[in-house]
């Protein structure tokens, strides 16, 4: 086995289970946006701010 054959083969194995490595990090992202999202929205903060913008969306209905 000549050296390049040798260097190619290091370089596609060094990179098996990136894109797994990849998702778990969105995954893991996504659940703590999620979570922080589910704090603020269930406070009394969101749900103040809940209130305003649907007062404010109904106020601007025709009916």
């Amino acid at each position: 086995m000549d050296r390049s054959t040798r260097t190619r083969k290091t370089r596609t194995r060094g990179e098996d289970g990136a894109t797994t490595a990849e998702y778990a990090v969105c995954t893991g992202a996504g659940v703590g946006f999620a979570a922080l999202l589910f704090k603020l929205l269930t406070s009394d903060l969101g749900q103040k701010l809940i209130n305003t913008v649907f007062d404010h969306l109904l106020g601007m209905l025709p009916f």
